[in-house]
């Protein structure tokens, strides 16, 4: 079983990522699990689900049962193994997704029920022998203080050319040392004109591989399509980070 989180800064694609790598490890042969973490909640149309399943913090009556006590107090490690098939949905190449939704925490240190239901989900949350999880998690770097990508096989940085995103990247890759988040890298999007690869790997992010600029992603996008449903050389891109992807995996689980 693996875990991928997908992070960066907002914008450079990494939903669209997310998506892609979900159905094609899904045709692949694995059970897949997509998990959208963003605020934004726009991962559905990356995969190709046009009827996303409610977010599961719409649900408080559930999280309230599973992760809430008597007198305000939350369980630590409330049940979660009936999630996905009870509040997911199923797409394209039976690929799995759920949405978190957002949690109105009140500041980044709450312990609320809803947090810890959503913490322990992800931590615990257990497939197939042959399974992944996919996270596209919300932009930017606030999400690494709650906790949430503990337990992470690998985190995927999606950056772009632009001084903001190396340095969302290089944020990222401090935080990451104190939260469980042992192995980055790093997906460089529309890169070909600027060569960021000696920048992150200076950083000590290696990176998975470059995706293009491409006229059918935009023609996807603007048509409501899934990307890997049209195809082009961003998707034939994609593919390779892919193939990269699960090879540094397979080096760190043996």
């Amino acid at each position: 079983m693996v875990k991928i989180a997908v992070t960066g800064k907002g914008g450079v694609g990494k939903t669209t990522l997310s998506g892609t790598l979900a159905r094609m490890l899904a045709r692949d042969g694995f059970d897949v699990v997509a998990i959208d973490a963003d605020a934004d909640m726009n991962l559905a149309s990356s995969i190709g689900i046009n009827n996303p399943p409610n977010p599961l913090t719409d649900y408080q009556d559930m999280i309230e049962e599973r992760a809430g006590e008597k007198g305000g107090l939350f369980k630590l490690n409330p049940k979660v193994d009936d999630i996905v098939d009870s509040f997911g949905v199923v797409g394209p190449d039976n690929v799995k997704m759920l949405v978190m939704g957002t949690i109105d925490s009140g500041g980044s240190g709450c312990m609320c029920p809803a947090s810890s239901f959503l913490k322990a989900f992800l931590r615990h949350v257990v497939l197939k022998d042959k399974s992944a999880v996919i996270l596209d998690m919300e932009a930017g770097i606030e999400h690494l203080g709650r906790g949430t990508t503990k337990g992470i096989d690998l985190m995927i940085i999606v950056v772009e050319p632009g001084k903001r995103s190396l340095e969302t990247a290089e944020r990222i890759k401090h935080l990451s040392e104190g939260i469980e988040v042992k192995h980055l890298a790093a997906v460089i999007n529309k890169g070909k004109s600027v060569n960021l690869t000696p920048q992150l790997e200076a950083l000590g992010i290696p990176v998975l591989g470059e995706i293009p600029y491409d006229e059918d992603l935009v023609r996807a996008d603007l048509e409501g399509v899934a990307p890997i449903d049209v195809g082009g050389k961003w998707v034939d891109a994609v593919e390779h980070i892919k193939d990269n992807m699960m090879q540094m995996i397979n080096g760190f689980q043996q």
